[in-house]
């Protein structure tokens, strides 16, 4: 089973494996560690990855990127809108109140939701996974942003299976991050806890984690995040100081222009890299609009006085993960930075001044979350044994239950009759599960909602459940125990529900019995004063949760032989869910036949493509070659009558032949062939007739040697005899063919094949001359019987100089090369 660690990031992916001596991170078919996140939509095909980001300059409005922004959030997110002004591609709202992406595929405009175009970046990186490893992938582990909400979560998922993958987990990024750092740590204390705080600042935002680490455990302490502070921030405020400057200054409005946006944000990003190293920087932008060139120049200083609006906002998220995680600055060890957007160096000198120390690069900033991805999928696949490293994770938001109170209460007065309980606060490990005690008579509903969304603009209500219908055996209100779960991906359900029903029964018991049988009255009897909701904690393997104190019953079990005893009656209730916002089941499948639709449209593309440059390639090679080395090999008439069809084949690519189907150029390849190759064939005898006519020489001067050798006394002379004729034949044979060859023009079809004279070598080589000698006579003092043929065998093997003979005797010895076979296939 393959074992995946998938990073994908706001503007690329990267894919890591595990092998049986690490973590290796897979490189794409352009011999690259990370694939732009980018997906081109093309009049024939899809274009995913590199190869879609080199088609985002040429057709930006059906490129779609940075899709990890989009995914699982409302078209009315006012962060989403402020996304979309900086996207060249058009997004609307749907009629569910989610973004639809339009782009032009197939010759007409369609609609993909952002978990479809997910699901087909990750199809993208599960390909390259695939190449790599030369066997199918499917579990994996996902590594997500800390502030992705249950349904962008749950959105992650249907990507993943639009994909045909199986995430083992979704495991926060800075977790990965965490897990990768510390699993190669050998020095790590086993009672004091060691604290390092990890910063990722990565394309779009920041996230902070701070992680405790003992001998082989990983606690997260605590989490902070800012989804709009990232790397490309500051791309936007160079953007902005030069679109003005170039107003100003040449006349132009980028602005208008989609791909001038383009090409200026890619300088732009370039520029920022320049000042990450150097204290100034030019840009020279070359018919960036209206075939006007322009120019720019400005200093690290200026850049970071234009950029203080963002590097203010990095201070909060460290000061809020510190204040959570209850720690101070001088109980932090070390302070790990990753992620693209930590290379500039005014980001540096704030972390450094806020943790007194500098900040440490010892991990590939961009390779460190796929590589942590991959190490936990490891530890949770059966087929890697992996070194015990626990981790504990925690859940970043607080989840909370709500209902309303039943029918009792509101005649009670209560008016309101809405309650709330927190299962999972803020901290919560993952997973967890948390058990609920309902008094219902009749079905009800449960909430799971947030309890504070002002770090995050979404909905507080993530999904309703219906518990029932389910009828009580007395008609009156019934225990309903009902489970809800944190599973590793952090989302959250109610798993199931069970109806709790007690009844009385007589039992006839022993007077010794009694009291026995009493104290195994089940722990699920309810005493009168229990209230309506009792909430208590379950472990996440199952384990039974601690029940009421059985109920204390007095009976004449002394006097009598009929005792009364609690029997506790479970029944299983149907829960439905409604999660909102998430994709129903049969949209979810109608996603995945429409991505296999497309894979296979893709599929079909690139085989055309490959046939026509077959067809392509071969014209150029052939014309090359009948006027090199194939020009004495074909006459001049049709040699003329060939290159013509050549000449006309290759005008046919550039004008009726430019958009055919795979079967025409597979016609037309053959076609071609079928011209080409009896040329091709009769250099190819030509050229190796020579080498083959050596061997079945020296063949025959062997056998005819042999023959007369003394070592091969044992052989009967009318054997040898047959060999001795065979020879003559052969000899007379090839000499006839050869005057025949010789007399022949190149051009002409050849007499002297080289299939004829590999049968006649063949024929030659026959077993008589390997016949092994006779045992010799045992002597008192010679080894057992057994040995000595076998090694007097060998011996005669040894002096028999023929190559296929000794092939003959060796045949049942391979062993060597099947023990060599694996470790080359290591090397």
């Amino acid at each position: 089973m393959s074992v995946v660690g998938l990073d994908l990031g706001n503007e690329s992916c990267v894919v890591a494996v595990a092998r049986q001596r690490g973590i290796d991170v897979v490189l794409n078919d352009e011999s690259k560690r990370e694939t732009p996140a980018f997906v081109c939509f093309g009049d024939k095909q899809r274009f995913i990855g590199t190869a879609g980001a080199a088609s985002a300059m040429m057709n930006p409005k059906n490129t779609i990127s940075q899709i990890k922004r989009l995914i699982g959030r409302p078209f009315s997110d006012p962060e989403l809108q402020q996304d979309l002004k900086t996207l060249p591609f058009s997004v609307t709202e749907g009629p569910d109140g989610f973004p639809l992406i339009h782009a032009q595929y197939l010759g007409e405009t369609r609609t993909f939701t952002p978990t479809q175009v997910m699901g087909m970046v990750f199809s993208n990186m599960k390909t390259i996974a695939e190449k790599n490893l030369n066997s199918a992938v499917v579990d994996c582990c996902i590594g997500i942003p800390i502030y992705f909400t249950d349904l962008q979560r749950r959105a992650v998922m249907d990507a993943a299976t639009i994909a045909g993958l199986h995430p083992l987990r979704l495991m926060h990024e800075t977790t990965a991050t965490a897990l990768a750092y510390g699993i190669y740590k050998t020095d790590l204390p086993e009672n004091e806890q060691l604290n390092v705080a990890f910063i990722d600042i990565g394309h779009a935002s920041m996230q902070v984690c701070i992680a405790g680490f003992k001998k082989g455990q990983l606690k997260i302490l605590a989490h902070s995040f800012d989804r709009c502070l990232g790397g490309r921030d500051f791309d936007e405020v160079l953007f902005q100081h030069f679109a003005e400057k170039f107003k100003a200054e040449y006349k132009i409005d980028v602005f208008q222009n989609a791909r001038a946006c383009l090409r200026l944000r890619a300088a732009c990003e370039k520029l920022k890299k320049v000042l990450s190293a150097n204290p100034e920087a030019p840009m020279n932008i070359e018919c960036l609009m209206d075939d006007k060139d322009v120019r720019g120049f400005i200093k690290r200083d200026e850049f970071e006085q234009i950029s203080t609006s963002i590097l203010e906002r990095v201070k909060a998220p460290l000061v809020k993960a510190l204040s959570e995680a209850q720690l101070t600055v001088d109980s932090i060890y070390a302070v790990e930075v990753v992620g693209s957007g930590s290379r500039v160096p005014a980001v540096i000198k704030i972390l450094t001044e806020f943790f007194g120390k500098e900040p440490r690069r010892t991990m590939n900033a961009s390779e460190c979350v796929s590589k942590g991805c991959a190490l936990q999928c490891a530890i949770l696949s059966p087929t890697f044994k992996v070194r015990d490293f626990q981790v504990q994770e925690n859940f970043p938001f607080s989840i909370a239950l709500t209902w309303k109170g039943s029918a009792q209460d509101s005649q009670n007065g209560n008016v309101e009759n809405q309650q709330t309980s927190i299962v999972f606060p803020k901290g919560n490990q993952i997973p967890s599960v948390k058990a609920l005690t309902f008094y219902r008579a009749g079905s009800f509903t449960v909430d799971m909602q947030y309890v504070d969304v002002s770090d995050f603009q979404a909905s507080a209500k993530i999904s309703t459940y219906t518990i029932g219908p389910f009828q009580a055996t007395k008609g009156e209100r019934s225990k309903v125990k009902v489970k809800t779960r944190l599973n590793l991906h952090g989302i959250v359900s109610v798993e199931s529900a069970q109806l709790i029903e007690e009844e009385e029964v007589e039992v006839p018991v022993s007077n010794e019995g009694s009291k026995m049988e009493m104290d195994k009255a089940p722990a699920e009897a309810a005493p009168t004063n229990e209230s309506d909701v009792n909430m208590q904690d379950a472990t996440e393997n199952g384990a039974l949760e601690i029940g009421d104190n059985p109920v204390q019953m007095e009976t004449d079990a002394k006097a009598s032989k009929i005792a009364p005893k609690k029997k506790v009656k479970k029944t299983n209730v149907a829960v439905s869910e409604l999660v909102y916002g998430a994709m129903l089941p049969a949209d979810l499948q109608k996603a995945v036949e429409k991505e296999f639709e497309m894979a296979l449209q893709d599929r079909v593309m690139e085989e055309t493509k490959d046939k026509k440059n077959a067809v392509e390639a071969y014209v150029y090679d052939m014309r090359n070659k009948l006027h090199d080395k194939l020009h004495e090999f074909v006459t001049d008439s049709e040699r003329e009558g060939f290159i013509t069809k050549l000449q006309e084949t290759e005008d046919w690519l550039y004008e009726d032949g430019e958009d055919e189907t795979k079967g025409v150029y597979i016609a037309k390849l053959d076609e071609l062939k079928k011209q080409g190759d009896p040329i091709d064939q009769r250099y190819k005898e030509h050229s190796e007739r020579g080498s083959f006519i050596d061997q079945l020489v020296n063949h025959v001067n062997w056998y005819k040697q042999a023959a007369v050798d003394p070592n091969y006394e044992h052989i009967d002379l009318s054997e040898k005899q047959k060999v001795l004729n065979e020879c003559s034949e052969i000899e007379n044979w090839l000499k006839e063919k050869k005057q025949l060859q010789d007399s022949l023009p190149k051009h002409a079809d050849p007499v002297l094949l080289l299939s004829d004279i590999r049968k006649k070598t063949e024929t030659l080589d026959r077993p008589i001359m390997s016949k092994p000698k006779p045992a010799t006579p045992e002597k008192a003092s010679s080894p057992p019987p057994s040995t000595a043929p076998s090694q007097e065998g060998e011996q005669a093997e040894n002096t028999n100089p023929n190559p296929n003979a000794e092939n003959n005797e060796q045949s049942d010895e391979p062993s060597a090369m099947e023990t060599e076979t694996p470790e080359a296939a290591a090397a």
